[in-house]
């Protein structure tokens, strides 16, 4: 075997100061080292090395409490962060906040598919992907604190027309999880909810002369049949650390249907419908779905709609996919949003993200954090937070058509149906319907160039992108457009014909 079995303290203990690492993960634990992560802050906080780290990472990572990540998060520990996804690091994020790190987010594609062009010696990424976002060195480059001055994107002309080049970076460790190594070195994901960018990150890591740590669960004790199984090879692993009782991920020790290993079966585990608002805007936004697309949720109220479809009995009319590679099957929500039961195939994410960069959705349900007068929404700075975008920069440039999903407010907002009317009980404190949003994620200016379709939906109106400005075109029955809707926004949205939205 080219590659050698050791503990964790003894893969860290290789690991130099000053190191750039590579990781893959997602939320919910999928994939997630968090031994290795573990054992990383225990080294640091016995011996004081290693430190002055820099992460970079596609997908959040953690559990929100102190799992994936949050290892991380100690005074000299690490120095940057370049994520795609913050919000399972709180305690990262309070480092952010405090200028305690350097923080940068990217788009998660950008981030996965540079981890592939470092590993094959190109010139870093040149996208589409972010032209009119934070990730634009016009609106800020993917810096996210005072701490972070160094410019990783520069735009550029190629034929007349312009994109963003993301600058490749020297990796050092590349940290992956599998299901099992071979005699070899291989890997393999077989046993896992997704492949993420796993490969991509060892080559990074190998090509750069750095090394590739691959924490499994077991060791088989021969070779992989088919070989198909190895996703990884083992010329690209260095040191292999078993974990005995790593777990599939955080809802489940391991469950054959979340990898895939399983069909479909007469038993199913009954998907959680969404309710209350989730439910009220999903059942609007699942209107706009038609039979025969190709379809993104994301994470949030767009991740309650498949349960919604399946309740109305048009599962299976839509082909659906999420950007951590999954296609189809049932689409798991909350935490374990980016995994789903019984999946029909399941690829790399960086082969997904180049689905999408390439117009691969017809049509793409997005969160919403603010939205704007200008068309432009915020999911990825809220408040003074680093919530980073995930793939939503990927899909909602990619997408022939967006529908965005969230509440009209946020904190204290109560709502009641009944016989398809809306009852406002308690307005909310905080507005979303702003003059600016904080962060662009999303590019109104930008999606009446490429003539998208985009829609905002509310619980209490629907909205759209006109090529004259924001059009109300929906009103809830119950609610009063004036005091309702247009008082209660930071913008005058245009009025000409409305309707009567649908509640039910």
């Amino acid at each position: 075997m080219r590659s050698r079995v050791v503990t964790a303290r003894e893969a860290v203990a290789g690991i130099p100061d000053g190191a750039t690492i590579g990781l893959t993960g997602s939320g919910g634990g999928l994939l997630e080292s968090d031994t290795m992560l573990a054992a990383i802050e225990e080294s640091f906080l016995e011996h004081g090395h290693p430190r002055g780290l820099t992460i970079v990472h596609a997908m959040g990572i953690g559990d929100a409490r102190s799992r994936g990540l949050n290892h991380m998060a100690h005074e000299g520990l690490v120095k940057r962060v370049i994520g795609g996804h913050w919000s399972w690091a709180p305690l990262l994020q309070a480092m952010a906040h405090e200028n305690r790190i350097e923080a940068y987010c990217l788009p998660a594609g950008v981030i996965s598919t540079l981890f592939r062009e470092v590993g094959a010696g190109r010139p870093g990424v040149i996208t589409h992907i972010g032209l009119g976002t934070f990730a634009d060195p016009q609106h800020g480059g993917g810096k996210c604190n005072a701490a972070a001055v160094d410019d990783l994107v520069e735009r550029m002309m190629l034929d007349g027309k312009t994109y963003l080049r993301y600058k490749p970076f020297r990796v050092d460790v590349g940290i992956v999880r599998g299901s099992m190594a071979d005699p070899h070195g291989n890997l393999t994901l077989a046993h896992e909810p997704a492949d993420l960018d796993t490969f991509a990150v060892c080559l990074a890591a190998h090509n750069c002369g750095g090394r590739v740590i691959a924490q499994v669960k077991e060791l088989s004790p021969a070779q992989f049949a088919p070989a198909r199984l190895a996703r990884v090879p083992g010329v690209l692993v260095d040191d292999i650390v078993v974990k005995g009782d790593q777990r599939q991920c955080y809802a489940s020790e391991f469950d054959p249907a979340i990898s895939g290993e399983q069909l479909p079966q007469e038993t199913r585990v009954e998907p959680d419908v969404p309710s209350g608002l989730r439910r009220i805007i999903g059942l609007r936004a699942a209107i706009e779905l038609f039979d025969g697309a190709s379809v993104n949720f994301g994470f949030g109220i767009p991740g309650g709609i498949p349960a919604l479809l399946a309740e109305q009995g048009r599962a299976g009319t839509y082909w659906g996919s999420v950007e951590q590679g999954i296609h189809n099957g049932e689409l798991m929500d909350g935490a374990m949003f980016g995994a789903a039961r019984y999946p029909e195939s399941i690829i790399s994410s960086v082969d997904q993200f180049d689905f999408y960069s390439g117009g691969g959705v017809d049509i793409a349900f997005l969160g919403m954090g603010e939205m704007d007068g200008s068309g432009n929404v915020n999911v990825s700075q809220l408040g003074e937070v680093v919530v980073g975008p995930g793939g939503f920069i990927d899909i909602t440039q990619g997408a022939k058509k967006v529908v965005f999903c969230g509440s009209f407010e946020a904190k204290g907002l109560q709502v009641e149906t009944s016989g398809g009317r809306l009852m406002i009980r308690s307005a909310g404190k905080v507005p979303k319907l702003v003059r600016a949003v904080r962060h662009i994620s999303f590019s109104g200016s930008r999606a009446r160039d490429q003539r998208q379709e985009v829609l905002y939906v509310t619980e209490r109106a629907v909205f759209r992108l006109a090529p004259d400005g924001i059009e109300l075109i929906e009103v809830a029955d119950g609610v009063d457009p004036r005091t309702d809707i247009i008082e209660r926004m930071g913008f005058q949205p245009i009025v000409r014909e409305v309707r009567k939205m649908a509640l039910e």
